[in-house]
């Protein structure tokens, strides 16, 4: 599947609940579900800047595709990192660097966070584009 066709998928799960308490308790149901990092990957260099909760992300290429995963000591935070691993991971570093994250604002995800998890949710799209970035100048 397409990041594309994933994002629209989540906006119309998200379109299903009545209020934001709701999409809160599917944020959370979608961290209890996300891949966890290995427990060797929990380590400073894979630590997100920005983030109010402590934010792992890893991430390796598997056949041409950056498989990532994650794991926070919030599960709000670990549910929404979740949810940019359902849409980014198993794709190419290409399809990655060409895709928006326009889906996060039609869910009106970023404004009913608080500033500080706001700017964590930025920093984690940038860093999972910093590592689609990294590994398309090694693919070359």
């Amino acid at each position: 599947m397409i990041i594309k066709e994933i994002q629209e998928e989540i906006i119309e799960e998200f379109s299903m609940f009545e209020d934001w308490m709701e999409r809160y308790e599917y944020i959370i149901e979608i961290g209890k579900t996300t891949p966890l990092i290995d427990e060797s990957q929990k380590k400073e260099e894979n630590l997100i800047t920005g983030c109010q909760s402590k934010v792992w992300l890893h991430s390796e290429i598997k056949e041409g595709k950056l498989i990532f995963t994650a794991d926070s000591d919030a599960i709000l935070t670990k549910g929404i990192v979740g949810l940019l691993l359902r849409v980014f991971s198993n794709h190419t570093p290409k399809e990655i660097l060409e895709s928006d994250t326009d889906f996060i604002d039609e869910i009106g995800l970023k404004e009913h966070l608080s500033p500080t998890r706001a700017n964590g949710l930025v920093s984690m799209i940038k860093q999972i584009k910093l590592y689609a970035l990294a590994f398309q100048s090694k693919l070359g």
